[in-house]
């Protein structure tokens, strides 16, 4: 379970009940930042008013390996909440796929024994999986999807704008270009095309994308300048996607852009409408790089694994211990 310490305001001086903003404390590793960081973040967003998050240096287990709860001075004042976490989605899953250059979990896709090994074993301890680091399968609901989802619909004097990708492993270098975008516009309404997993693999090879297209969907909603997704965005931005969306302007990165299947620009009609702009987002990092640091990394990232499920099994140990010295 993720855990956020949410401080609650008291009477104001000189005895006024005046309200107090409410200013919510959570920390973790947030290594990779994914959709599941993102939901642990909105939760704990909505139990306050401002937010402080902490990032540790390492090991994001908030236990100590003798049992004893690093929130306990902050449970004992009364200013302890806990948010749900997120199922189906971990950095440790995320790593797996960059490593195993499998597609198994590409939507619609059956899973391979590859893929099954490694959800079986990839991290795993001589002692078995934890329940934090393990692995499981993502289900996407609608709900998850309203829950990411701003609602918020194009008013009139809105700049329409249009940016479609894989956006995979949503990184800093996607959140920069998306910041320069809506910097574009003084009212923009950003609509994000997201390609479908096989269009993906298609013009990135590998194994890529390494999320899918479920995954990816909330990966973007999560980001504030966004205010629409497209799943499943056809790869040429066509005059009907242009119309019905009513877009006056369309954006690109600084990135390649490989030609659609018949060899044809896929911005060729925006191009022709003169309403289509290339946007640096100052960011040299991108989703290629994230996966070559992990390939190098490997055997540092496999002991790290290990080394985190051994110390959360003997947490899970000392917890059993004292629940039955309590009994």
């Amino acid at each position: 379970m993720l855990r956020n310490g949410a401080a609650g305001g008291g009477p104001a001086a000189g005895g006024r009940a005046a309200a107090r903003p409410v200013r919510v404390w959570c920390d973790g590793c947030y290594d990779m930042v994914h959709y599941g960081h993102s939901n642990q973040l909105r939760q704990a967003r909505a139990m306050g008013d401002y937010l402080i998050v902490g990032v540790h240096t390492d090991d994001d287990i908030t236990l100590t390996i003798d049992g004893k709860d690093t929130y306990e001075e902050v449970k004992a004042a009364g200013r302890y909440r806990e948010c749900k976490r997120t199922q189906g989605v971990s950095t440790t899953d995320l790593v797996g796929r960059m490593l195993l250059m499998t597609k198994a979990h590409h939507s619609n896709i059956d899973e391979d024994l590859d893929y099954r090994k490694h959800t079986d074993n990839f991290g795993k301890g001589p002692k078995g999986h934890s329940p934090w680091t393990g692995v499981s399968q993502f289900l996407q609901t609608s709900q998850k999807i309203i829950q990411f989802a701003s609602g918020k619909e194009p008013q009139p004097g809105d700049t329409i704008i249009y940016v479609a990708g894989a956006f995979d492993l949503f990184h800093i270098g996607h959140v920069d270009f998306l910041e320069k975008v809506h910097q574009l516009a003084e009212k923009p309404y950003i609509i994000a095309g997201l390609h479908f997993d096989q269009e993906v693999n298609r013009y990135k090879g590998k194994n890529y994308p390494i999320m899918n297209i479920h995954e990816r969907t909330l990966s973007v909603l999560a980001c504030r300048y966004v205010s629409e997704v497209v799943i499943g965005a056809p790869y040429a931005v066509t005059a009907d996607l242009l119309d019905h969306f009513r877009v006056t302007l369309v954006c690109h990165g600084m990135t390649e852009v490989v030609p659609d299947k018949d060899g044809s620009d896929p911005y060729e009609e925006p191009k022709r409408r003169g309403i289509f702009q290339l946007v640096d987002s100052g960011s040299n990092l991108t989703t290629d790089l994230i996966v070559q640091r992990i390939i190098k990394n490997r055997l540092e990232f496999e002991a790290r694994n290990q080394k985190k499920e051994a110390k959360e099994l003997a947490v899970l140990e000392a917890m059993r211990r004292l629940e039955e010295e309590q009994h």
